[in-house]
């Protein structure tokens, strides 16, 4: 959109980021949205995003960046014992984002998914968290051996964003 500037965290001063107290990825992107519009007044864009696994009943979901309480890694080491005996057939995930927007005149949140499977070990050293244990439907390499813009094409993260930026131009009055 012409006239549009579009900053980041490193551009303005900095203030607390909240904690993600949110039961869903919804309730979290629309707290770091509200956060950072609050400390700003500049309409604001945030998200929240996790892998959701099958077999696990939705878990670790909004959690999914503290499951193991040590770092990706370590996540990764949990949930593929947490899965070690779980069949091929039973191992569906999706990757889900939320990102919300927030503005004088109101919220808005998109979301995105993308689905998959869990492997039963690590494939790429890409990307980041579960990526390298994650494979999208339609795929035959584990996310963390896609390249970024291939990735991009089909995550959650970059479905949602597709979905809010004509939302945005409504917001901020485009056509």
């Amino acid at each position: 959109m012409p006239g549009l500037e579009v900053v980041g965290l490193s551009d303005v001063a900095p203030f607390d980021e909240p904690a993600e107290t949110g039961a869903t990825f919804e309730e979290n992107a629309l707290i770091k949205a509200r956060a950072c519009f609050e400390a700003t007044g500049m309409p604001s864009v945030a998200d929240d995003s996790g892998l959701c696994v099958d077999a696990l009943n939705g878990m670790p979901g909004v959690l999914s960046a503290r499951w193991s309480g040590a770092g990706d890694d370590a996540n990764n080491r949990l949930l593929l014992t947490q899965l070690a005996d779980v069949p091929d057939e039973r191992r569906g995930a999706a990757f889900v984002a939320a990102v919300a927007l927030v503005w004088p005149g109101g919220e808005i949140v998109t979301m995105g998914r993308m689905p998959g499977r869990i492997l039963h070990a690590e494939h790429g050293d890409g990307g980041f968290g579960y990526d390298p244990i994650f494979v999208a439907d339609g795929n035959t390499m584990s996310n963390g051996e896609l390249s970024p813009s291939d990735k991009d094409a089909i995550s959650h993260r970059g479905q949602a964003l597709r979905a809010l930026a004509p939302e945005i131009a409504v917001a901020l009055g485009e056509p």
